[in-house]
């Protein structure tokens, strides 16, 4: 990713679940008391890449004490978890960030959490097959003068549309280019039988 990729700004910009460990002096505005220091056990939903900065800067005081920890967002919760491990597809990853994948990936990077790699692997999977199972329904080329219309989106309807509103970012740039694949490899199929 490139740094002016908006996608990454978005993401780095998600609200991540952070306890301080010790009074930390003119931080107080964190938790909405200006003029104090931000006490001990306080917990602060800062963006990814302040909890990103603080948890690498985590080297620990003198008696070996983090400043700082950090939770799971609720987006890659124990709930979503359990619901991913069930069924991949019956879950809108939108509602729970719209840079699911992105958050993921960095968080991955940040815990010691081994299950989330390989039920994000499963889903991840499971959902690209949907994913270009739905790009190759949707809204194929008409041939116009025939009288018919080939590749409608009549097909989609129903749970493929709620599927389809449920894609992060990621989902939705690989439904895209599986969608204008399809679309140009019919198109040159219909070249070559024409010649």
């Amino acid at each position: 990713m490139s740094y002016y990729d908006i996608d990454s700004i978005l993401t780095d910009a998600e609200k991540i679940p952070c306890t301080f460990q010790l009074d930390i002096p003119d931080l107080g505005y964190l938790d909405n008391t200006p003029n104090q220091p931000l006490k001990a056990g306080t917990k602060v939903n800062l963006p990814l890449w302040l909890a990103e900065m603080l948890v690498i800067a985590n080297t620990g005081g003198p008696d070996n004490k983090t400043f700082v920890t950090f939770d799971l967002p609720r987006a890659l919760g124990n709930d979503v978890v359990q619901a991913l491990k069930a069924d991949p597809r019956a879950v809108p990853l939108r509602d729970q960030s719209a840079h699911f994948y992105g958050l993921a990936t960095h968080m991955m990077d940040l815990s010691e959490e081994q299950e989330l790699g390989s039920v994000l692997r499963k889903t991840f999977v499971t959902r690209a097959t949907e994913i270009s199972l739905h790009a190759r329904k949707v809204g194929g080329v008409s041939t116009k003068g025939k009288g018919k219309e080939e590749g409608s989106n009549l097909g989609i309807g129903g749970a493929g549309e709620e599927f389809l509103r449920g894609l992060d970012e990621w989902e939705r740039k690989l439904f895209r280019k599986a969608h204008d694949g399809a679309k140009s490899g019919k198109e040159w199929m219909d070249s070559i039988k024409k010649n």
